[in-house]
This record gives structure tokens, C-alpha cells and sequence, in this order.
């Protein structure tokens, strides 16, 4: 997605350690407007797939799930971090290692939201090595549902994390990837990134 790629030029910022720093639109600070232009993309790419329901993670892939969903006229689930007091009963989770953070916790969903008749559309700010997507996976298939594919923003793909899962036989529609982030740029993949 031209549009997403011309932001990430503009206003991302390259860190040590291959982190790409785009807080100021996508996962801290949000555009609005962008996140209906990537939602439309989510819509079209997955449209004829009868979504029932959207998972992502908490935090940062709340806010495009939330602005996709509308488009899908769905309900979002998100992933939580621990378990807290709303979440009464029987839970599906998943352990997730974060590339991001530097270790692991678990993810859990209610087993009152995620039905097996689901259809789910998995929707994420990031897919680096795949473990946060493996473990949102993992909760889809635990409960019955079915996957339908997964949606991202923006992949790493030099990180492998994708062509791990598509080779399991998973569907990631990618709306930027990243071929490399050496020496501070950002370069982009054409049609594959091998």
C-alpha cells in the first residue's frame, strides 16, 4: 500500500536492533485517516471471506482492528496480557515471545467471544518473527474457528517471520513490507522480497 510506505519514509524512524519507530501515526500517536485507508485495503484483500470476527493483541493492533472491524461490521476481540477480574471462566491461551519487549507472557481470549462458527480476520500493527501472529493463531484454532488470514500493516520480512507461517499454509496479506532497514533506510519489498 503506496500510501502506508510513503509514511513510513516520511515519518518513520530506524533504532538500533532493527526497530522501526512509528509511534507518531501508527502505535502510539494514531491517523485516523490512515488507519480507514489501510481498513479499506483489509476489506477488499479479505472481503469475500465472510469475517465474523477480528483478533488482535493488545496494545498496538487495537486501534486498526477497531477502524477494520467497522469496515467489516464485526466485533473486535482483543488478546489480553493477564488475566484481570473482567475475565471470568474458561479462557483459551496461547504463550507469545515479544521481539519487541524481550520476553515471554501469555495471551488469553474468553471462550465466550471466540466460537467455533467464527470466521476469523487476525489484524496487527507488526509481524517481525511471527510469534505474537503464532500465538493469535493458536487461540483461533484452540477454539474451533475458523482462520481466514491475517491482515498487518507492516512486515519485516527480512525477519522471516511470515514466510515461516505462509509455509505452514496461513494467508498474510502484508499492506507494507520491509526488505531492510540497513545504515538507517527503510527499503521495500517489489513483488517478493527474496
Amino acid at each position: 500500500m503506496r500510501l502506508l510506505e510513503e509514511r513510513i519514509l516520511r515519518d518513520g524512524k530506524v533504532r538500533d536492533g532493527n526497530v522501526l519507530k512509528v509511534d507518531n501515526f501508527l502505535n502510539h500517536q494514531m491517523d485516523i485517516v490512515l488507519f480507514g485507508e489501510m481498513a479499506k485495503e483489509f476489506h477488499r484483500l479479505f472481503q469475500t471471506d465472510n469475517v465474523t470476527k477480528i483478533l488482535t493483541i493488545e496494545a498496538s493492533g487495537i486501534g486498526i482492528a477497531c477502524i477494520t472491524a467497522q469496515v467489516f461490521s464485526c466485533p473486535v476481540i482483543f488478546a489480553k496480557k493477564s488475566k484481570t477480574k473482567n475475565i471470568a471462566g474458561d479462557v483459551y491461551t496461547s504463550s507469545v515471545e515479544s521481539f519487541t519487549h524481550g520476553g515471554t507472557y501469555d495471551i488469553i481470549v474468553s471462550k465466550e467471544y471466540l466460537k467455533p462458527e467464527d470466521r476469523v480476520l487476525i489484524i496487527d500493527d507488526f509481524l517481525a518473527k511471527g510469534a505474537a501472529l503464532g500465538g493469535l493463531s493458536s487461540l483461533v484454532s484452540d477454539a474451533g474457528a475458523t482462520l481466514v488470514g491475517a491482515g498487518i500493516a507492516i512486515e519485516k520480512a527480512f525477519q522471516h517471520g511470515g514466510d515461516s507461517l505462509r509455509s505452514r499454509g496461513m494467508r498474510i496479506e502484508s499492506l507494507a513490507r520491509i526488505k531492510s532497514m540497513e545504515n538507517g533506510k527503510v527499503q521495500f519489498c517489489d513483488d517478493d522480497c527474496d
